[in-house]
């Protein structure tokens, strides 16, 4: 089914918290070839209309080696600032009011790039953002599932002069083979300095790993989690909780978690009582942002309005945000008609 116009401009200026965007993901085509000039980065690519091409993708890992592939046009502090307040003004336009930023350092220091040079730049964009149309924003560093837990740890003490500027740390990449328990010591260490966890499982991984997540990192949230429905006592144990899941919709597709979206696990999971959220995680390679997502599901689903309502509030009360801005958030997305 088709959404009608008028339910289309309503999720439009729904009042949205992104929870689960990687910034990296956010790198249009156009400023791909952008920023290869800019940085004089060969691409392999002839134009823009070849690289959306490549963004046909089996699974996880051959996204993740057109994204390793994209990031290296990323070289400058205003490069960071460009890519996010491009993404950020995008958000806007989509009725978002928040984003929990995550953010890969391991993918830019291993290529020269300084942790100064990206944060100034990530930080200079999230200044901008909310003087320039009241977005609110915060950092979320992620690890690298797939590199060695040793390697997270230094990243981690390196992020020491920004502890301040971040809200919590990630856990991200291909997740098949690397448990969340081998980064048990590096969680430990940011709730030590008071940092947040959150953890990507149950994407591809089995959700045994949402279990491992909970039990061996102390998450406060799960990114993803979509293959908890496969589990009746995870269910039970998400639901007596009531842990946030960030659902990437059109995510999932791209990356074959589900063929389509009708077949996808969100009915079950918001039936079975489960705190679901709705992001979009790449936005750039997995077909749109936060309305494209949303009116996906309103495409698919048939979801009224009460259901997208709490579905907004659920992402706003797990957002890493100040508690006034929570509750005006709140309000407003209850008065939205």
């Amino acid at each position: 089914m088709t959404t009608d116009t008028a339910t289309q401009s309503w999720l439009a200026r729904l009042p949205k918290a992104e929870l689960h965007l990687h910034i990296e993901g956010t790198l249009e085509p156009a400023m791909m070839f952008e920023l290869a000039a800019r940085n004089g980065v060969k691409l392999p690519y002839a134009d823009v209309e070849a690289v959306r091409a490549a963004y046909k993708f089996d699974d996880l890992q051959s996204f993740l080696d057109l994204y390793y592939q994209g990031m290296n046009v990323l070289r400058t502090r205003a490069d960071f600032h460009d890519l996010a307040l491009a993404y950020f003004r995008r958000a806007h336009a989509d009725g978002v009011a928040h984003i929990d930023v995550m953010f890969d350092p391991q993918g830019h220091l291993k290529r020269g790039i300084t942790l100064q040079t990206l944060m100034d730049g990530l930080l200079q964009a999230m200044m901008d953002a909310q003087a320039e149309f009241g977005l609110s924003t915060s950092l979320i560093l992620s690890f690298l599932r797939d590199l060695p837990a040793e390697d997270a740890m230094a990243v981690l003490e390196q992020a020491a002069p920004w502890y301040d500027r971040v809200a919590a740390v990630g856990l991200d990449s291909a997740e098949r083979g690397n448990p969340p328990g081998k980064f048990a010591a590096v969680f430990a260490r940011a709730k030590a300095i008071g940092l947040a966890r959150t953890a990507h499982a149950g994407e591809e991984g089995p959700p045994a790993y949402i279990d491992e997540a909970l039990d061996t990192l102390d998450v406060c949230r799960i990114d993803h989690g979509v293959r908890c429905i496969e589990d009746a006592a995870l269910v039970a144990r998400l639901r007596a909780a009531q842990i946030p899941l960030t659902v990437c919709p059109l995510s999932n597709v791209a990356l074959r978690v589900v063929d389509k979206l009708v077949d996808h696990q969100l009915p079950a999971m918001l039936d079975a009582g489960l705190n679901v959220t709705l992001n979009s995680d790449d936005p750039a390679y997995f077909g749109g942002g936060m309305l494209a997502n949303f009116r996906a599901c309103a495409d698919a689903f048939g979801w009224n309005r009460d259901t997208f309502r709490k579905l907004s509030a659920n992402a706003v009360k797990a957002a890493f945000m100040p508690e006034d801005r929570r509750k005006k958030l709140l309000n407003e997305i209850r008065k939205h008609d």
